[in-house]
């Protein structure tokens, strides 16, 4: 009988099965990487870099397969599109729910702690027409122009698009045909995950990696006491994303917060060294299943939330669009922050659950608002660690969201399954009746 890793004492990481790392040799290897890291060592971090590429390349290899098979698998197996309807509105409400409330909590940070102590007012109307425009084009670049292109170019939204349209054209085939293709699909999909726990087996070895870079990035860098209160923004943020307001909703489902995250633990833990949802999606979707989810709810809702559930993501981007657009002179009156909780949503749902996704987003905004990028160089060692919590967080994000569309389903369900019994049971009194 194999045994349960998450009602271990001692937590291990799984993937469809099988062990691949153990959390004593993850914490070797993060502790053999601050040592060397201190060294400083040109060597070492040459060696570090292309370990940690190498590691990124193979997760970005495999993420895209990951989201586009399991999304057609599983609902090329529907022969409901009402429930594909429901999985869907479900998905998209908490998202919408969870994501906004991480953008006004990270305001609201940022206007207490105030670490610029600027003044919060004035006139950038054109700052945020500007960013609203590059926001579009941005989603104007999910409907590809091949069938290739998104995979070419990593489009995660592309991506996503595809396999739903792809998906919603086999669901309209005839039985026949669509179980051919569904069957073929889970297959692909089994290979995918198969392929996914090889490259994980690395993960110590990017674990050094990650962490000597880090290390030795933060040699010479002087920590100033804006960056310092920055970051203390960003980091209460997610703490409080993650520790109050997730467990919360889990709490009004009826769920038990600590047992949850127990196990999806491995996920976490993954998403947490890979700073990457995307690579902690195979496991996550194991990790729902053990927690009682449904595998058809858990491998539709799982991936979607992974491309546009990203709480962690919507409070960096406006805690960094802030900090560095005021810390250059720009002034936002507070109808234009309340604003920039719109934005900041929209945008991490657009962002792919990709390393430093984040980053680039709010890289991208400053750069149409005409803001200088000095200041996100200095950010950029600290961002290595803040991206290893932000890729946490919005995992386990997407395993509440899940878990509670999951039990609104169940629900639904059996809502259903007594109006159907009340409506034999009135037809069979008035069938007694005649």
């Amino acid at each position: 009988m194999q045994k349960n890793p998450c009602r271990s004492g001692r937590t291990f990481l799984f993937l469809n099965g099988s062990l691949f790392t153990g959390n004593s040799v993850l914490i070797f290897a993060g502790l053999l990487g601050i040592f060397t890291g201190w060294l400083h060592l040109p060597e070492f971090y040459q060696a570090s870099q292309i370990v940690s590429d190498l590691f990124i390349r193979m997760l970005k290899l495999i993420s895209l397969p990951v989201i586009f098979f399991s999304l057609v698998s599983t609902l090329s197996g529907v022969g409901d599109l009402s429930t594909v309807k429901k999985m869907g509105g479900s998905v998209l409400k908490y998202t919408l729910a969870t994501t906004i409330i991480a953008a006004t909590i990270a305001l609201g940070l940022y206007l207490l702690i105030d670490p610029l102590g600027h003044s919060l007012s004035g006139q950038a109307d054109q700052f945020v027409q500007e960013t609203s425009v590059n926001l579009w084009t941005h989603f104007d670049k999910v409907i590809p122009s091949s069938f290739i292109e998104p995979f070419q170019t990593h489009n995660v939204m592309s991506v996503l698009f595809l396999a739903l349209l792809f998906s919603f054209s086999v669901i309209c085939l005839e039985p026949k045909h669509r179980s051919n293709l569904n069957t073929f699909y889970n297959s692909m999909f089994a290979a995918v995950m198969k392929m996914t726990s090889f490259v994980l087996k690395l993960m110590p070895l990017a674990v050094w990696s990650f962490v000597n870079q880090f290390v030795q990035d933060l040699h010479g860098q002087e920590v100033l006491t804006e960056l310092a209160l920055y970051l203390a923004c960003i980091l209460a943020a997610n703490v409080i994303q993650a520790g109050i307001v997730l467990p919360v909703f889990l709490k009004s489902k009826g769920f038990s917060p600590w047992q949850t995250a127990r196990v999806m633990w491995p996920a976490l833990t993954i998403a947490f060294f890979g700073k990457s949802s995307v690579a902690a999606l195979p496991s996550s979707v194991e990790c729902a299943e053990k927690l009682g989810v449904q595998s058809n709810v858990a491998r539709f809702s799982l991936p979607i939330c992974t491309t546009i559930n990203m709480n962690a993501c919507a409070a960096f981007i406006l805690i960094t669009v802030l900090f560095v657009a005021q810390s250059s002179g720009v002034a936002f009156s507070t109808f234009e922050m309340v604003v920039w909780i719109g934005i900041a949503t929209v945008a991490a749902i657009g962002n792919a659950g990709v390393p430093m996704g984040c980053y680039m987003m709010s890289s991208a905004f400053l750069a149409a608002m005409g803001v200088p990028l000095q200041l996100l160089v200095i950010i950029l060692p600290f961002y290595a660690l803040i991206d290893m919590f932000e890729s946490a967080v919005n995992v386990w994000s997407d395993a509440c969201v899940t878990v509670m569309v999951n039990k609104e389903l169940q629900e639904g369900l059996v809502e259903d399954i007594v109006e159907k019994s009340g409506m034999v049971a009135n037809k069979e009194a008035t069938q007694e009746s005649l």
